[in-house]
């Protein structure tokens, strides 16, 4: 077992290596350049859209393009953000915020291209429901149907670690941790809510998202800035040592530029996924008649996700301190333990409750990727025995250790984006083509 776990992790360490993000973030310079820095000048308007009351209902699609977008952050907005800014601040130092909102900045820019292409090249299955993303871009635009077929199989393997079972794993520890109820019987809750909501496939999806992802967005974001407003006199410094060390690496003993750089990047890319593949697979249900305007709305997630709220983790933990290896804490742990030093009463509890919808909002979207990757290798009959299936492992996952599983999520997760990025590459003077027909109907209009 220690044999296969260590080759696991070996593999994966590979496939998440330089290569892969270089091509990630290279993939995102390369379209915030072509598309003219469109990520800055439109975000307002993006932002307006997203949030609007009045959003097209008459155009084809599954869910409004809000729905949309909360579904997709229900996939992105996890541990990455309570864990994973964690662990980047602990190995990389504090400049790894610096290279978390850089690496945001780009893939911005990505992720208004999947959504562009999802919407564009989606289409309606038997059944009358919208499907889409990086398999049908890669089948239609390229006529790459093995490639398609890869990222489809990739996806749907990924789906039952990083979308059921660890997330429910991560769920059943915390509460266990924090309030001593036994994982089996977390699991049993989990696993029946993730089912009644299954059942009602995208549109109860979206629905439940809707309400959800924006309440425990603004209810984890309230608590971190009841840190940050009662230690107001710190964020300055704060802000300026993670500047000064995301350009020299010395705020950690033994630190390097290039560690603060990687783990910055890296853990940026595992917070909001852009060029791994999965929220264009959301977008592609949005009500819209018009691919950029979505692809708009897209784009936000990732500045929502990582600009706002990793941030907002990521400030507490500078300003807190105890990321310099006291108490050998890192990942939830040092969150939580922060959150208490400097909110006391509250703090523990703003991010105990935050883990649990945030992995319980990642379960739901990350079920619907799933779905639609099942559904385009097998059809649209595997769609139930596929939600019986993810559901179980939601269940496996309160009650199992799950080393092998995370470590098999890794993998499958780096394997999803070379697909997609070499999708959104080719495709790339589709994007540009469309976004100028867009940019130009507008100022006629």
């Amino acid at each position: 077992m220690e044999t296969t776990l260590h080759f696991f992790h070996t593999l994966g360490g590979y496939i998440w290596g330089p290569t892969m993000i270089i091509l990630l973030v290279g993939t995102g310079a390369y379209l915030t350049v072509r598309l003219g820095f469109l990520q800055f000048s439109l975000l307002p308007y993006a932002l307006r859209m997203a949030f609007s009351r009045k959003q097209d209902q008459s155009s084809p699609g599954d869910i409004s393009q809000f729905q949309a977008l909360m579904t997709a952050l229900a996939g992105t907005i996890g541990t990455g953000n309570i864990a994973g800014v964690a662990t980047a601040v602990v190995m990389g130092g504090p400049g790894a915020i610096f290279w978390m909102w850089m690496t945001a900045l780009v893939g911005m820019a990505t992720k208004y291209a999947e959504g562009l292409l999802a919407v564009k090249y989606r289409v309606r299955d038997e059944l009358g429901n919208m499907s889409g993303g990086p398999m049908y871009y890669i089948e239609k635009g390229l006529n790459m149907k093995w490639l398609a077929m890869l990222f489809a199989f990739f996806g749907m393997i990924a789906s039952l670690g990083t979308g059921s079972s660890v997330q429910s794993n991560s769920v059943a520890e915390s509460i266990q941790s924090s309030f001593g109820i036994p994982g089996w019987l977390t699991g049993v809750v989990l696993t029946a809510m993730t089912a009644l909501v299954l059942i009602g496939g995208i549109r109860s999806i979206g629905k439940v998202a809707s309400v959800i992802v924006p309440f425990m967005a603004v209810f984890y974001v309230l608590g971190g800035l009841g840190i940050i407003l009662t230690h107001y006199q710190q964020v300055l410094p704060a802000l300026g040592l993670i500047f000064q060390d995301a350009f020299t690496g010395q705020a950690v003993a033994g630190g390097a530029l290039g560690t603060v750089i990687r783990f910055g990047v890296a853990r940026g890319l595992f917070s909001n996924e852009a060029g791994l593949g999965t929220a264009p697979i959301a977008a592609a249900a949005a009500k819209t008649d018009v691919p950029a305007k979505q692809a708009l709305v897209s784009m936000t997630g990732t500045f929502i996700d990582t600009i706002v709220v990793c941030s907002i983790t990521g400030l507490a933990l500078v300003i807190g301190g105890l990321y310099t290896g006291q108490g050998g804490l890192t990942g939830a742990a040092l969150t939580t333990q922060t959150f208490e030093q400097m909110l006391p009463g509250p703090g523990g509890w703003v991010v105990t409750i935050g883990l649990v919808f945030f992995s319980f909002s990642t379960i739901l979207g990350w079920s619907y990727y799933g779905e639609k990757c099942t559904q385009y290798l097998f059809g649209t009959a595997a769609v139930k025995p596929y939600r019986t299936i993810y559901t179980a492992f939601v269940m496996l996952g309160a009650v199992a250790s799950l080393d092998i599983v995370w470590a098999l999520s890794d993998i499958f997760n780096g394997l999803m984006a070379f697909p997609n990025l070499v999708g959104i590459l080719l495709l790339s003077g589709v994007v540009i083509t469309e976004t100028k027909l867009f940019i130009a109907s507008n100022r006629k209009g």
